[in-house]
């Protein structure tokens, strides 16, 4: 590989922040044709010079955005075609290892999914991770880029941070996605790798329906009534909406309980099943939150609500 690097008057270091650079700008690519597809379903004809201006990419010029689009043939309206997937060359795809499963326990499976937020005429970005099994919002991060770094790292970071709190295993976790950049790049799988964590990605976006759907729940039933102003006003609005999803929304899949109780009442029949834990060890065992329920416990009250800055 020397003679070669040699050979083409570049050195090994060239190289590889040239590569580095490369998959950067690609990671974005692949993100920003699925959040183009969602513009375009949402605002079927916005130019492509206004999605620029408003998603502002970090990683292409306005004229390269435009031409981009135009060879994904995103430059007029386009028919709704689910079949549309983002798989390119260099793209890296991991195998749909959810398809064939039964999901009967929480830290099994967990989805996630980028999506976007106007506000003041330009785009925004919230990345959630919901558990599949208690359908709780376990880790979310509101952002300004569309970057790894400003994205899926910090929500799986507080996902991960949530459940250690609370003394939970999640080796051999299946962290499913769709194929966004966000998803396959270095620092991100890293991450999962250092926990033990299976990469696990969509072809279709019904095959990340959860995720999906929690998209347009806080969107549509918590952030679109509220009077958002600003980027700080959208982070707390964010974090106040995942809070009353989590801790006070009941779910009619969760037995008319919220994903919190869900969550509480399943540890709880666990551990009264394996008898193994002491009273205490019950008593004491945190759920990821500054006040941990006992078994029995119900969520009334605001001994449980996070400080929300």
């Amino acid at each position: 590989m020397n003679f070669l690097y040699k050979s083409i008057g570049i050195s090994k270091q060239a190289f590889h922040q040239y590569l580095d650079r490369f998959l950067v700008r690609k990671s974005e690519q692949e993100q920003l044709l699925l959040l183009i597809y969602q513009i375009r379903e949402n605002h079927p004809t916005m130019g492509v010079r206004d999605m620029y201006y408003k998603l502002q990419p970090t990683t292409m010029g306005r004229d390269v955005f435009e031409e981009f689009c135009r060879q994904e043939g995103l430059m007029s309206k386009r028919a709704k075609n689910w079949a549309i997937t983002t798989d390119s060359s260099g793209v890296v795809r991991f195998d749909n290892l959810i398809s064939e499963l039964t999901i009967d326990k929480m830290n099994m499976i967990w989805q996630s999914d980028i999506t976007y937020y106007e506000l003041n005429g330009r785009f925004y970005y919230i990345t959630f991770i919901i558990d599949a099994f208690t359908r709780r919002i376990v880790g979310h991060c509101t952002s300004q880029r569309l970057t790894t770094e400003q994205t899926t790292i910090p929500a799986l970071n507080k996902a991960i941070k949530l459940r250690n709190k609370a003394n939970q295993s999640i080796e051999n976790l299946i962290f499913h996605s769709d194929g966004g950049g966000q998803y396959y790049a270095k620092e991100f799988l890293k991450i999962t790798s250092k926990y033990k964590i299976k990469n696990s990605m969509c072809e279709y976006a019904w095959e990340n329906g959860k995720a999906e759907r929690i998209n347009g729940v806080i969107k549509n039933n918590y952030l679109k009534h509220r009077s958002i102003n600003s980027f700080e006003e959208l982070i707390k609005e964010v974090d106040r909406s995942i809070y009353l999803y989590n801790f006070e929304k009941p779910h009619i899949k969760l037995q008319r309980k919220t994903p919190f109780e869900f969550e509480n009442d399943y540890i709880c029949s666990r551990q009264e099943t394996d008898g193994e834990k002491s009273a205490t060890e019950l008593k004491t065992q945190s759920l990821g939150i500054n006040s941990p329920l006992g078994c029995g416990q119900k969520t009334s009250g605001s001994n449980i609500a996070p400080k929300l800055k």
